[in-house]
Order: C-alpha cells, then sequence, then structure tokens
C-alpha cells in the first residue's frame, strides 16, 4: 500500500495508484512510464487501443518543419530531440526517412527554406540522421515522379513509425510492468471522493474500482469525458481539428518521401507505404461531432488529389483511392483561428482540492512527443506518489533490444533460424516484432506448422500472439492496428479471419 503524498496525511486503500481513460499514445505512454516507476496502474479503453487518432497519424516522427514557422522553437526541439532516442527504443518500428522539398518560389523562397532546413538540422543535437541537402532533380532519380518545373530541392531527415503499434507495445510493456490493461470497457461515470470510485463497464458486465488518481487522457473524448463521466466544472478547453488522408497504389518506387507546399500554406506528405502503396496527407479542418467512424469528406479527398497532381506526373483522382481514413486531433484551444495554427504542443491541466483525489486532464500532444508528455505527466503528479526517477528514455520497447540500424541483420537471423520464411514476410516479422518474432514464430519449421493462413502472410500463429499478447479481439484490430494487412486481404478473407477470432454463437434460423 502507498502512503499519500499529497499533504492530508491519510493513507489509501484504492485499488489503483493512477487510473487512465483513453488507450491511444498518450494514456499507454503514462501507463507504462507509471508501471515502470512502481505505481499500480490501470488503463480503460472503450475499444481497441489506438482505435481513434493515434492510428490515423501521418505516421511520422518529426520535428514538425512548418511549426519552425509559427516560432514553435521549444516544440520543435523537444520533438528533434525525441526522434533519436525513440528510434534507439524502437528501431523495429520506427526507421529514419528522407524527405524531398520542392522549392515553391511564390509560397516561400528557397533562402528561407534553407534557413529552416539549418535550424532543423541543428535544434536538435542530431547524431544519427544524416543532414540536409540539395538534390539536382534534373539528373537524380527523386526527380522522376515529379513535374519538370521542379529542378532542385531539399532533402532532409526524420522518422516513420508505426503508430498503432507503437501504442500496443507501450500498452504490451505496461502490462508486464503490472499494469492492468482493459480495452473493450468503459468507464462510465467517476465519483469523486478521497478516492475516486470508477463505475466501468466490460460488454454489458459492471465494475466498480477506486482509484487514487485519475487522467483523463481520452483524446477528441476528452471534452465528453470531463463533462459527463467525470464532471468537471466548466467547459473543457478542447479544439477538435480532423485530418485526412489517403492512400494510393504507389506514385514511386524509391523510398524517399515528399513534401510539398500548397497555396494555402499548408503542406502535404506523399509517403512510401507498405511497400506497394502510397500515403498522402494530411487536412486541417475543424471539426464538431462524434469522432467515432469519421471519415475524410469529399471535399478533403478533392484537396489531397489536386495537391498530388499539381506535383507529380501522374494525376491522382478519387478513382485511384484503395483506403482512406481520418483522424479526430485533440489540441488546447489558445485561441488561434485557423485549425494549422493551433499549437501541436501538449497542455497538462491538473485539478486537485484538499481532501479530494486529483484529475489530470491531458490536451494536445504529437506522436513524436509522447513519452515526453508522460513524464511531465508524472512530474506533475509527483507531490502524490514517492518519489521516483524518470527512465524510458534508455529502455527499448518490446521488440527494440537491438541497434537501430540492425534491421537487416535481424532478418538475416530470423530467415537462418527460419528458412522457410520469404524475404518479405520476414522483413515485415522483424518491422512488427523485433527480437520477439520467436514468440510469434516459435519452434516452427514450415509454414505448415504456423497453422491456417487467412492471406497475404498473416498465419494462425501470428494471430494468436496477437491475442494472446497484444489484446487484439477481433479482425479489425489484426488488420489494421497489430499489423496492415487489411490492405491485401480479400472481404472473404477477412470475414474467415473474424470466424476464427470470434466465434460464432449457436446458429439461429429466423424466418
Amino acid at each position: 500500500m502507498l502512503v499519500s503524498f499529497d499533504g492530508t496525511g491519510s493513507g489509501s486503500m484504492a485499488d489503483f495508484d493512477l487510473a487512465i481513460i483513453g488507450g491511444g499514445i498518450n494514456g499507454a505512454g503514462i501507463a507504462r512510464d507509471a508501471a515502470g516507476r512502481g505505481l499500480r496502474v490501470l488503463l480503460v479503453e472503450q475499444t481497441d487501443l489506438a482505435s481513434g487518432t493515434s492510428s490515423a497519424s501521418t505516421k511520422l516522427i518529426h520535428g514538425g518543419l512548418r511549426y519552425l514557422e509559427h516560432g514553435a522553437f521549444l516544440l520543435v526541439r523537444e520533438a528533434l530531440k525525441e526522434r533519436e532516442v525513440l528510434l534507439r527504443n524502437a528501431p523495429h518500428i520506427i526507421r529514419p526517412l528522407r524527405f524531398l522539398l520542392p522549392p515553391e518560389p511564390k509560397l516561400r523562397s528557397s533562402l528561407l527554406l534553407r534557413l529552416g532546413l539549418f535550424l532543423y538540422d541543428h535544434l536538435g543535437g542530431r547524431k544519427i540522421l544524416p543532414p540536409t541537402r540539395m538534390v539536382d532533380l534534373t539528373h537524380d532519380p527523386l526527380g522522376l515522379p515529379l513535374k519538370r518545373s521542379y529542378q532542385f530541392g531539399f532533402l532532409y531527415s526524420d522518422c516513420t513509425v508505426d503508430d498503432a503499434r507503437l501504442v500496443v507495445l507501450n500498452a504490451v510493456d505496461a502490462a508486464e510492468r503490472g499494469a492492468s490493461i482493459r480495452t473493450r470497457t468503459k468507464c462510465v461515470r467517476a465519483e469523486r471522493g478521497e478516492e475516486w470510485r470508477l463505475i466501468l463497464n466490460e460488454r454489458g458486465r459492471r465494475e466498480v474500482v477506486t482509484a487514487r488518481v485519475l487522467v483523463n487522457a481520452a483524446g477528441p473524448w476528452v471534452g465528453p469525458v470531463a463533462e459527463t463521466v467525470i464532471r468537471m466544472p466548466g467547459p473543457p478547453r478542447v479544439r477538435l481539428v480532423k485530418g485526412s488522408h489517403i492512400v494510393v497504389r504507389k506514385l514511386f518506387e524509391h523510398d524517399t518521401g515528399y513534401i510539398f507546399q500548397n497555396p494555402d500554406r499548408r503542406v502535404v506528405f506523399a509517403l512510401p507505404y507498405e511497400r506497394d502503396y502510397t500515403l498522402i496527407g494530411t487536412t486541417d479542418e475543424n471539426f464538431q461531432g462524434d469522432p467515432a467512424g469519421v471519415g475524410p469528406s469529399g471535399a478533403e479527398i478533392a484537396y489531397l488529389c489536386e495537391t498530388a497532381t499539381r506535383y507529380f506526373r501522374t494525376a491522382v483522382a478519387p478513382d485511384d483511392i484503395v483506403y482512406a481514413f481520418a483522424g479526430v486531433r485533440s489540441l488546447y484551444d489558445d485561441g488561434s483561428k485557423r485549425p494549422e495554427n493551433v499549437t501541436r504542443d501538449y497542455h497538462l491541466a491538473l485539478d486537485k482540492l484538499y481532501g479530494h483525489a486529483p484529475v489530470l486532464t491531458i490536451y494536445g500532444g504529437k506522436i513524436t512527443t509522447y513519452r515526453k508528455l508522460a513524464e511531465a505527466a508524472m512530474k506533475k503528479l509527483a507531490e502524490f506518489f514517492p518519489p521516483n526517477q524518470p527512465w524510458t528514455a534508455r529502455v527499448p520497447l518490446p521488440g527494440g533490444n537491438f541497434p537501430y540500424n540492425g534491421v537487416e541483420a535481424q532478418v538475416a537471423q530470423a530467415r537462418r533460424t527460419w528458412p522457410f520464411l520469404e524475404e518479405d514476410h520476414a522483413v515485415r516479422l522483424v518491422r512488427a516484432y523485433g527480437t520477439r518474432i520467436g514468440e510469434v514464430l516459435g519452434k516452427a519449421d514450415s509454414y505448415d506448422a504456423l497453422g491456417t493462413r487467412f492471406g497475404a502472410d498473416l498465419t494462425e500463429a501470428e494471430v494468436r500472439y496477437l491475442m494472446t499478447k497484444e489484446f487484439a479481439v477481433d479482425a479489425d484490430d489484426v488488420l489494421w492496428r497489430r499489423s496492415k494487412l487489411g490492405l491485401r486481404l480479400t472481404e472473404i478473407e477477412c470475414a474467415a479471419l473474424q470466424r476464427f477470432m470470434v466465434p460464432l454463437p449457436a446458429l439461429r434460423l429466423v424466418k
């Protein structure tokens, strides 16, 4: 039992020290950090981990080049420093990516871009990633997909990430350090006294638990949770901004991404995605309504297609889209009129009253700075818990205990251990599970030994691993969050996977 450090002098017999509402990147990151400090942690998520905004990002670990224009130097510096921390700690799901930025003199001068990229190279103490250089697009292969009017460009560094897997691996690590991770569990009410009394609903089953401290990390639902579940006084200062993306068949053969400037001064990325595709995004639109099931509007799809067509020789039309998705960012409302100008920095609001259990509300944040946000949250809550030290900067995420440039060596080792693995399959597994690939494949000596093959290279052995170790419950969890194999499986194959994971109840005949 932990005693209270809030100055009230009272001990606590609560079930948990820290309860977190929301299983996105911020909630999972805080759960991992807190569990690693020895706290008893509960995380509740009403659907699946990363089922909201955290699986609908542009898949980047980046400083945010465009934020320099808004003077957000501290935010950019912190994010730039985090790139290499995260790359070292999760080299399986995070990897370096070069970006080509072709100038548009009518929007931003080449001199301004040079200055911005010089700052970008030097603000964050870059050690691993290569510096910016200029590229002659009339001779370099990077110029082939672009219209001939673009004669040179700037090549700079950032990283790409499997965003949903980043969330899942934080939750896995939190669980292995003692946290209780409860998906498909909704906190329907939080009653505040000397400790929190939380009423949970897990698929119709009611449960009551208590916690000393509550964290509202519900992302785009942070407002409704504050108002209707926690019943905080006053409206939450939240600004919802929607970002949409489209996926098309690959528009270029190389592994470099593009960043394009638009006449409205926003930027759009075109990134190599899942080997055979190009990911194009994002938009910035004010959003109102229910974030569940949000999708790109026709206007947003047209905007992204027009941007890609403005730069690429191959026109991109709505008919070319094989997949599209949107996420709603929950930002701290700083009063900015334009959605793209709202700060992406996080804001932590601690509400504490004498004799009442505290609640911490999380606004904003970027995937890149989730780990720093978690540290800041623990610092904010330090008075309620025993003294402890930050630890996540130096500890790899599950499967990430190999050098940042060691993916190829891991793939080669995997193919020696399981000779039946095809190259692409081995690469996908290593980039998903890293050194934990052995827990997925076990002692299998052939594809047949991995059980049913559901489609593409997805096997029963992998699905069982995801169900037992990574909180996967249904086909969408596997196909769109634990992997992106939903791009490759047919509807019939998806249905077969769903039947395997969620066996149908006894068949009822309905006339």
